[in-house]
């Protein structure tokens, strides 16, 4: 089968909210992570493409180069992300291969909604050390659901997904690996979705010097979203999350 090869520009046009964006690196906690879970692909993210917005990309890592949009802060775990300045983070400075592999759903506000709820609460939450995560991920594999302290990358989008109504819920969200978003892996999704082939992503050069700082998003996603909406915060001010 031919490969399909487009443009960081051209992915960036075309993702829309629930598409992945899959990412294979060469470090050896890379290698140790696909050789735990028999995974082609280490890192998996889900992009969030709202209204007048820039594409984001929503997933969990253990950096902090970039500005969290959705609370306005550098922080570990959890983080919602400009999507450019990821892949570029993703690719220059951790030296991993991207794909975007799109998918076929109907996205509705509702949905849009219970994205955004899903992103309220589970942002921010620490990222694990490989440890943690193979423990977490071997859990998983025995039905059995990891405490919410911490959470990793396939985690993240599986808990979107369930939220969106595309996974079956029944099976905890630390079941996953960034390989079941794969291709290869038979994944079984709901409300007549499907996942296309993934689509590799030529880089352009690397930018000379240091990785420039994502553009900046004219104050945190989630006040202008829920402004936007007509709705106060769904965290009441003295929550830790409001914060």
């Amino acid at each position: 089968m031919t490969e399909t090869v487009i443009d960081l520009d051209t992915a960036l046009d075309l993702t829309r909210t629930g598409d992945l964006w899959l990412f294979r690196g060469r470090s050896g906690a890379d290698h140790a992570i696909r050789a735990v879970t028999n995974s082609p692909v280490n890192h998996v993210a889900m992009a969030v493409v709202l209204d007048d917005l820039p594409p984001l990309l929503w997933h969990a890592e253990l950096g902090r180069g970039l500005e969290d949009v959705w609370s306005g802060k550098r922080q570990r775990g959890v983080q919602l992300h400009d999507a450019r300045a990821a892949v570029e983070q993703w690719v220059y400075r951790y030296g991993q291969r991207p794909w975007l592999r799109q998918i076929d759903v109907v996205v509705t506000p509702r949905t849009e909604d219970d994205v955004l709820e899903t992103i309220a609460r589970l942002d921010g939450t620490p990222f694990p050390s490989t440890a943690a995560m193979v423990g977490r991920w071997v859990r998983g594999r025995f039905r059995r659901q990891a405490p919410v302290e911490f959470t990793y990358c396939a985690e993240v989008v599986a808990a979107t997904y369930q939220a969106m109504g595309l996974l079956d819920s029944r099976l905890p969200a630390n079941y996953y690996d960034p390989g079941k978003f794969w291709s290869g892996d038979e994944l079984e999704l709901q409300d007549g979705a499907a996942l296309g082939q993934e689509i590799r992503v030529a880089m352009p050069p690397p930018p000379p010097g240091a990785m420039p700082d994502a553009p900046a998003a004219r104050g945190p996603v989630r006040g202008r979203w829920w402004r936007r909406r007509g709705r106060m915060s769904p965290w009441p001010k003295d929550s830790p999350r409001s914060t």
